[in-house]
């Protein structure tokens, strides 16, 4: 969570472009995005350099000598944000309109890639010299407050409170998942260098950049040190879909910042029948919608067959297990009301996840982890697709803290069953014994069933009730009397000193 000093400077920020006439939120994030990524590719390029000295590569600055913008050429060295951010305000605003925007609009040669395809109508609306001036020194004061924090995911956490403001502008349903939930979804699914990663509801790619992440940071030897492996990491591992296109746009950046140069991001309505997927991804991280209802003539056929309903919690689950191949698994956050509803719809979705492949896991979460954007409850589902069954158990986990108060503030606290859920998760052999007072337990597929398929926590955990001993009438009655002399005691003196 951003707090403090930080938290004001991003506040600050946003009253400058206020004070300069930009009040819409989307617009404002996406003029913030913009620039954010033109300082984030004068960063990322030098750390790229200095990692191909290390390892005695070659390497090729995107700010090559010369740079082709139109039908001019410019010295690339002009056009990083390190250089241009010490102009006067006048030539920085001329520079980053005429050459560096275009600049970025082009930096694709492969015109069909999800960054060129989102950034061919983006518009550099910031009105005046001195407004951009002001911003990119808030922007500068930013970086370097974000540098003095030693947390390597406070980059995320900025990003994830701008966007939070997304909320202001409002019927989108924007509201973010904590990037912590993300990682530990991430870490709980293990992805493997060789996975097709899909979100069906992208939003800004927050699932897919930290798969991205862990896959870099956890299995780096053995992606890019393959040429095949690193080849499908950078083109053919991560595809997104959205239906807002300034959301794709700031994914599809967000996803070349992390070094992800050709994510497939596109515009689609996944639960119509412009989505033709099915049989195709090995892992899907999501946490969909749950804007209520929609038309029946807006949902592709087979899945109403699945499931007959216009929520669309329900309606993702099953597209999920459509878009899945045999075998591939799926880590997703749901409403507390798909675990416990009662209607037909509800139980045929939790039914198709029990009977016909294998439900692994349900993890309950406390309804302050998405405050203050959002109170609900919700749970995490985890399983995979077999067609044919295969639930034997499903493991359940009652998260009761996520590392922050669960109020509006959110602010750091000790408590955090995160690296709990995760160590048990990944060894579930030693879950076996374990009594359902505790908070992670098994609980076998027959009990499910005879329950209606019911898969909130709190059908089947059991509070511990232990006996408290409390004194006899005689003695409160006892105790009363002495408390009722002293009381006299003491107004009798009270009485003397008067």
């Amino acid at each position: 969570m951003i707090t403090g000093e930080l938290k004001n400077r991003i506040d600050g920020l946003w009253d400058i472009f206020a004070a300069g006439g930009l009040v819409n939120p989307l617009d404002v994030i996406e003029q913030i995005t913009y620039l954010m990524f033109i300082r984030d590719l004068d960063d990322t390029d030098n750390l790229r350099a200095k990692e191909a000295i290390m390892l005695g590569l070659p390497h090729e600055s995107i700010f090559a000598d010369k740079v082709k913008i139109g039908e001019r050429e410019v010295e690339g060295n002009q056009l990083k944000w390190s250089v241009f951010h010490d102009y006067p305000a006048g030539k920085m605003y001329s520079t980053v309109q005429e050459w560096v925007f275009p600049f970025i609009k082009n930096l694709h040669d492969d015109k069909e890639s999800a960054y060129s395809k989102y950034m061919d109508d983006a518009i550099f609306k910031i009105p005046t010299p001195l407004l951009l001036e002001k911003i990119v020194t808030v922007l500068d004061d930013i970086y370097a407050q974000m540098a003095q924090i030693k947390d390597t995911d406070i980059r995320g956490d900025v990003y994830e409170y701008l966007l939070s403001k997304i909320s202001q502008s409002g019927l989108n349903g924007q509201f973010r998942t904590p990037r912590h939930i993300i990682r530990m979804m991430v870490e709980l699914m293990d992805p493997g260098a060789d996975e097709i990663i899909c979100d069906p509801a992208c939003g800004t790619s927050g699932f897919l950049v930290a798969a991205g992440d862990y896959l870099k940071e956890k299995k780096k030897e053995e992606i890019f040190f393959d040429r095949q492996k690193k080849a499908h990491y950078m083109n053919g591992m991560f595809h997104g879909y959205d239906m807002d296109r300034t959301m794709l746009r700031i994914g599809a950046m967000n996803m070349m910042t992390h070094g992800v140069d050709h994510p497939y991001i596109e515009y689609r309505d996944s639960l119509s029948d412009q989505n033709p997927d099915k049989d195709k991804y090995s892992l899907i991280l999501a946490n969909p919608p749950f804007k209520g209802s929609l038309d029946y003539d807006t949902v592709s056929a087979d899945l109403l067959k699945v499931c007959k309903t216009k929520k669309t919690e329900l309606l993702f689950l099953a597209l999920m297990l459509r878009m899945l191949r045999t075998g591939g698994r799926c880590a997703c956050i749901v409403p507390d009301g798909v675990l416990f509803g009662s209607s037909t719809a509800h139980k045929a979705i939790r039914k198709a996840l029990i009977e016909e492949n294998r439900l692994e896991a349900v993890i309950s979460m406390p309804s302050g982890v998405f405050k203050p954007y959002a109170g609900v409850s919700t749970g995490i589902l985890i399983f995979t697709k077999t067609g044919h069954g295969g639930t034997d158990k499903v493991w359940f986990y009652d998260m009761q803290a996520d590392g922050f108060s669960l109020d509006d503030k959110r602010t750091a606290a000790t408590e955090n069953d995160i690296p709990d859920i995760i160590a048990r998760f990944h060894n579930l052999d030693g879950e076996t014994d374990r009594e359902r007072t505790e908070k992670s337990f098994f609980v076998p597929k027959d009990e499910i069933v005879g329950n209606d398929y019911d898969l909130s926590i709190n059908k089947y955990k059991k509070t511990e009730y232990k006996p408290v001993e409390y004194p006899s009438p005689a003695e409160i009655m006892a105790d009363l009397h002495t408390l009722e002399a002293e009381i006299t005691k003491g107004l009798k003196e009270l009485e003397e000193m008067l």
